[in-house]
């Protein structure tokens, strides 16, 4: 069933306008009488077409519910900035695996530096991939990518969460060792494509993150964020 999103919902009167009513009147051709689903506030309404117009599709609501597809955990991938386009996949594949928010952060070893202006302008573009994947995913929400951040500026957010981890190569614990019992808010750090910095592992160590090691195989940088959030929401009982 096509899946649409809305910031806030009236449920006595839903209404989809702009471009997602585009799409459901001229790319899928849906008329009065179909079924489709919005989700506001991770919640699912599965809803009915009353009308459509030139720009705005009118919706009667048959059903909700809490959507089945958010995980239990709130997820925040701390993401060191990786060359080329390496950061939408990341994006995608970290959203159909239940992340909640993804923040890019700038570490001393990326080797892409992009300038804070100019990651900016690709913001648009990386958060209709996040759209994209939230759909495709059958998600209640869609995730926000944030602005560029310094490794302090990122380290300072961190600390708002439940429990912080980070992957590195320098050893660390098992993930099955991290206590994730009863803990809503989850911080995930994964580097680069050199890994972090000793110092940034040591500073990130004393704010009281625990650092985890995956082992005698070296992932890519776009491959270590999959693997952990997959191990994350399976200890977790979201996956």
């Amino acid at each position: 069933m096509p899946r649409f999103f809305l910031e806030t919902i009236a449920e006595d009167d839903i209404q989809i306008t702009g471009a997602d009513a585009h799409h459901i009147g001229y790319a899928l051709r849906m008329r009065p009488g179909e079924h489709l689903t919005v989700c506001a506030n991770n919640i699912d309404y599965d809803c009915v077409i009353r009308e459509i117009t030139k720009d705005t599709v009118f919706l009667d609501a048959v059903s909700k519910h809490a959507c089945a597809a958010e995980p239990s955990v709130f997820v925040t991938l701390y993401q060191a900035v990786p060359k080329a386009g390496k950061l939408e996949e990341i994006i995608q594949k970290s959203i159909e695996l239940g992340v909640s928010r993804i923040v890019p952060v700038l570490t001393a070893r990326c080797v892409a530096r992009p300038k804070a202006a100019e990651f900016q302008k690709k913001l648009p573009r990386l958060q209709k991939i996040a759209e994209s994947a939230a759909k495709q995913s059958g998600r209640g929400c869609i995730p926000e990518v944030a602005p560029l951040h310094t490794f302090a500026e990122a380290l300072e957010s961190a600390k708002q969460a439940d429990c912080g981890v980070f992957l590195y190569e320098g050893g660390g614990i098992r993930f099955s060792e991290v206590p994730l019992t009863g803990k809503k808010q989850i911080a995930l750090w994964i580097g680069s494509e050199g890994g972090f910095d000793p110092k940034e592992a040591e500073t990130a160590k004393a704010a009281g993150f625990y650092p985890v090691w995956l082992g005698e195989r070296i992932l890519r940088c776009e491959t270590a964020p999959q693997a952990a959030l997959a191990i994350l929401m399976h200890l977790t009982g979201n996956l």
